[in-house]
């Protein structure tokens, strides 16, 4: 049905190795399948069940999610998104080959210690646009510096080491050296700043923390005695949680604007990943589970109260791409984290042990995937240009609510119902709610709420 499809959450699409995504095409090989439905990026050898190979990347159908948001005809003007590598967070399955035979697995930590090392620089490139945000009121033209699609370059100059990161922050004039004059002229600004002087410090302190943490764990990894490397993971575990501590201190947010709030909140949730993960290497999948939904619960809590904040359109124009990309990818991505997790406690101890001793293949699907991600314009942003054509900042701001919690616009079809019907517009009142977009929803409350003023 139509309202299933409008109401639906982005699709998730495993892609495994040429070869394996060959032998299910021919059904040679079948993507596992928990029990409720749930797909999970193994796949598995059809006649005899032995694992053959994990998910190297994903793609997202995002076209269901975007109907729900959009009104009739503006899916025309965007583009498909493109195929993502996995997150190398998602490493479970690795993870327990490691606890059971760490020896002739050792290279399995290889993928784990990438994903620390791209969680890092995520922090690092996150934590450095905070210095041209700064605290106060921003301009568009500065905070268009920094937006997503800018933000994803400058994670990619970082990966390849073209861009240093200090203490956490880079040299933005140097990477933003042609920029308009009045970006250039924002950073000096924003460094003179005698409050952001002192979230600077706050920040230089919890990403040393951080990094230092990681190293720890780093080298905790390589240790074969099992009770020491679960001590190394205990010590950087307690780093970590002081450095989410600082990270999340109050002060922090005190006066800074809904950009800079998103930031520094990008930031905690990256540190939470991080310290989620320990856990995982220590077998520890119950508080994985229980982490990993009170993360979810927490990125959409703390979304919620950005938007709130958001008090002009050039604000939005910054937060609503980055709180899509956040909706449609990150927080997808967590949940199946969560469902890997979730299905290596339900493997029979005859599956542990044909997981356990499987050489998974792992092997990239695609070289050019990431250089796809940052030269394209993301999805995100297209989608966003086409709805500023057809709505406002209030209704806008409404349509972002509605896509972190769908429930919130039952109330506005409440209103909608009896405003429509004291002025007459039986058709509007009668209508197929879960069949009408976010977008007309909030239209047409702004349009009731103005004219009945």
């Amino acid at each position: 049905m139509l309202s299933t499809l409008l109401m639906a959450q982005p699709a998730l699409t495993f892609v495994f190795p040429p070869h394996i995504q060959a032998g299910i095409a021919k059904g040679i090989y079948a993507q596992v399948v928990r029990g409720d439905g749930t797909l999970v990026g193994v796949a598995r050898d059809v006649a005899t069940g032995r694992f053959v190979g994990l998910a190297t990347g994903h793609s997202l159908d995002q076209q269901p999610f975007l109907w729900r948001i959009l009104l009739d005809g503006g899916m025309k003007a965007l583009s498909a998104s493109p195929t993502s590598p996995l997150s190398p967070l998602l490493s479970g399955v690795q993870m327990l080959q490691v606890h059971r035979g760490f020896q002739k697995t050792y290279q399995k930590l290889d993928v784990i210690q990438a994903g620390l090392q791209s969680l890092q620089q995520s922090v690092g490139v996150l934590q450095a646009t905070t210095a041209l945000i700064g605290v106060g009121t921003v301009a568009g033209v500065v905070l268009s510096a920094v937006n997503l699609h800018q933000t994803l370059k400058l994670r990619e100059d970082v990966r390849h080491l073209k861009i240093e990161v200090k203490d956490g922050f880079i040299d933005l004039k140097k990477v933003l050296k042609s920029a308009e004059l009045e970006i250039i002229q924002h950073i000096d600004r924003v460094a003179q700043d005698v409050e952001f002087k002192h979230h600077r410090t706050i920040l230089i302190q919890a990403y040393g923390r951080f990094t230092k943490a990681l190293i720890c764990l780093n080298d905790a990894l390589k240790l074969p005695d099992t009770s020491l490397r679960n001590m190394g993971i205990t010590n950087a575990q307690q780093m970590l949680y002081g450095a989410l501590a600082d990270y999340d201190a109050p002060q922090l947010l005190q006066g800074v604007c809904a950009a800079g709030q998103l930031r520094r909140q990008e930031c905690v949730w990256a540190i939470d990943q991080a310290i989620t993960k320990t856990y995982e290497l220590l077998g520890a999948y119950d508080v994985v589970d229980s982490r990993l939904s009170s993360l979810q619960e927490k990125i959409r809590d703390d979304s919620l109260k950005i938007i709130d904040s958001c008090e002009s359109s050039n604000e939005l124009d910054f937060l609503f791409p980055e709180m899509i990309r956040v909706q449609t990818h990150d927080l997808v991505l967590l949940n199946t984290w969560q469902n890997h997790v979730v299905w290596l406690q339900e493997l029979t101890p005859r599956e542990q042990e044909l997981l356990e001793s499987e050489p998974l293949v792992t092997e990239s699907s695609s070289k050019n995937t990431q250089a796809n991600l940052v030269t394209v314009e993301p999805l995100e942003q297209e989608l966003y240009e086409t709805l500023k054509a057809q709505s406002h900042f209030l209704a806008l701001r409404d349509v972002l609510k509605f896509t972190i919690q769908p429930s919130l616009r039952q109330k506005f079809e409440t209103s909608l119902k009896q405003h429509a019907s004291r002025s007459g517009y039986q058709g509007i009142a009668l209508s197929k709610w879960d069949e009408v977009p976010d977008l007309t929803i909030a239209n047409l409350h702004h349009y009731f709420k103005a004219k009945l003023a």
